[in-house]
């Protein structure tokens, strides 16, 4: 698949096998992670015919995978979208779980970056993201300060 480019596959919602099998394996592999001298992370794979390959993963990937496994393992549809890839209103609005019409709103009030492809705008994923994250700490923040508030007035549990 080129560079950039965006997979239109749906999330994937695993079954409920695929969760144990990413409880199972993502504990495994996670005790993989964080070599300390960077080499990367080699696994064997023994196919059903009983042939052995030995695979190296970079780390990067490797923590990658750990990730979607345990996304996967607390039965959450997973999607790999590329940083640099160009998404369309729709699928941006997907991703935030929003509506396509308040997302364009978004767009037009300059809260997330976007450019046009003709007549159609694109948003590049690391631009929705680097929004949803200022969203998410901004939600974050107020949660916090309604929890100091109810402790402070005694209503806490």
């Amino acid at each position: 698949m080129p560079s950039g480019s965006v997979q239109k596959h749906e999330p994937l919602m695993p079954s409920s096998e695929d969760i144990q099998l990413a409880k199972r394996s993502g504990r495994v592999l996670a005790t993989q992670l964080g070599k300390p001298d960077g080499r990367p992370t080699k696994l064997r794979l023994v196919s059903e015919s009983g042939d052995n390959e030995v695979v190296a993963l970079p780390n990067s990937a490797m923590r990658l995978f750990v990730d979607m496994l345990g996304h996967m393992a607390r039965g959450d549809a997973v999607m790999l979208v590329s940083v640099n890839a160009e998404l369309t209103t729709q699928r941006a609005a997907d991703l935030l779980n929003v509506s396509r019409p308040f997302l364009i709103k978004l767009l037009e009030n300059n809260e997330i970056a976007y450019h046009m492809v003709g007549t159609h705008r694109r948003i590049r994923a690391s631009d929705l993201m680097a929004y949803k994250e200022c969203i998410d700490n901004k939600r974050t923040a107020i949660l916090d300060q309604l929890a100091k508030e109810a402790q402070e007035l005694g209503m806490g549990y």
